[in-house]
């Protein structure tokens, strides 16, 4: 199964930025999982015409950075790495979350000037379960021009990271965006995603109601996954146009992106 996403996601990549007329696509790689099976899928689709960028800030974990090298040197990929703490520390906030927010809008600011510096595409390294939750900041990670793994949960990515060869160091590491020191995405959800991921599943690829989940699942957990599915919704779309006229873009304006004159 996992040879056959592959090469699906391979082509995916490859077609989706020629079809822009373009040729080359970059990532953030944090030295997470789900970054790490972009950036593996993205060298194998574009070879020399993929670069990974690392962008650390004063908070991140310096093994973050360690084996997101490492992983480079594995796959041959060709990296640079740019700190963001000068713009931490122009615009310093002491709350958490704020900090996290920004250190991702500014990690994605860089990401997008370097894409128009390299005539390149933003590939995106958000996976399922986190767009689902909304697990992710609007204009920061969650912002790219294609996404590889966006159907993929995150107990699927682990999978897929072993079968791709990703560095084992990554694959073991608890899940977390490195936005300060001891951050983790499971300990921030309050459920780890081996308990969120079934749920998710049942709900959103078996389509099972609220009622049929609380049969199988803890209370607490349902309410949680789906306060959270709901309450995000307006993550995973694009911005609402107010309808005034016969042909509204996201009403009526409907065309696909690889639409030929």
């Amino acid at each position: 199964m996992w040879k056959l996403i592959e090469e699906f996601l391979i082509r995916f990549i490859r077609e989706e930025i020629t079809k822009t007329g373009l040729k080359k696509g970059i990532c953030g790689l944090s030295g997470g999982i789900d970054s790490a099976v972009v950036a593996v899928l993205a060298k194998k689709a574009l070879g020399d015409n993929f670069k990974a960028f690392m962008l650390p800030s004063q908070f991140s974990s310096p093994s973050s950075i360690e084996d997101a090298k490492k992983l480079c040197e594995k796959f041959d990929i060709d990296y640079e790495i740019i700190s963001i703490e000068p713009l931490l520390r122009a615009y310093p906030i002491e709350d958490k979350i704020r900090l996290g927010n920004f250190s991702a809008r500014m990690r994605m600011a860089i990401l997008y000037d370097n894409s128009a510096k390299l005539n390149a595409l933003v590939i995106g390294t958000s996976n399922k379960s986190e767009l689902m939750l909304g697990y992710g900041t609007l204009f920061g990670d969650l912002a790219s021009a294609i996404n590889p793994i966006g159907d993929l949960y995150k107990t699927e990515i682990f999978e897929f990271a072993k079968f791709l060869g990703v560095n084992e160091e990554i694959i073991n590491k608890p899940p977390s965006a490195d936005l300060w020191q001891g951050q983790s995405d499971e300990k921030e959800l309050g459920y780890s995603y081996s308990q969120i991921d079934p749920v998710l599943i049942d709900f959103v690829d078996n389509r099972a109601t609220k009622e049929e989940l609380l049969k199988k699942y803890d209370k607490d957990l349902v309410e949680f996954v789906l306060k959270k599915v709901y309450q995000n919704q307006f993550k995973r779309k694009p911005p609402i146009i107010c309808k005034l006229k016969n042909r509204t873009i996201g009403h009526d304006f409907l065309y696909e992106r690889d639409i030929r004159l």
